[in-house]
């Protein structure tokens, strides 16, 4: 697995469908993510360190598992079918590890408010790469 970090927000407000770009961590190998305007919002809020007057869902998912005992280890971007991107969240408790299916966009908003660290398989990296013309 490949650390990964947000590189860019693409907002079109015109558009139901948002781009995000993460970048390699150590490296320059970069992928677009389309997602939609609702957690590019999410995503956008938080890194500009806009703070809302109620808890968005990720801010409530993220309470959420800090409140039950637990806290987000890591998210991965481990599989990439049809076009689509599919991850994990890495919940730490008390005695283990647990794992939970996720859209990329939701563990990429989670992630960003939990300040987790978040990962690529690099056999995506060498897929997206063979798909650049």
């Amino acid at each position: 697995m490949i650390e990964v970090i947000l590189s860019k927000i693409m907002i079109d407000e015109t558009r139901d469908e948002q781009v995000i770009v993460m970048k390699e961590k150590l490296g320059d190998r970069s992928f677009p993510i389309v997602i939609s305007i609702f957690e590019a919002t999410a995503i956008s809020l938080k890194v500009k360190g806009i703070e809302t007057p109620r808890p968005m869902t990720h801010d409530l998912l993220k309470n959420t598992i800090e409140n039950l005992g637990a806290a987000v280890e890591k998210i991965s971007i481990t599989n990439l079918t049809d076009n689509t991107f599919y991850a994990r969240l890495f919940l730490k408790t008390k005695n283990n590890t647990v794992e939970v299916d996720s859209r990329p966009s939701d563990a990429i908003a989670l992630a960003l408010r939990t300040k987790s660290p978040i990962f690529v398989a690099e056999e995506i990296l060498t897929q997206l790469a063979g798909t650049k013309q």
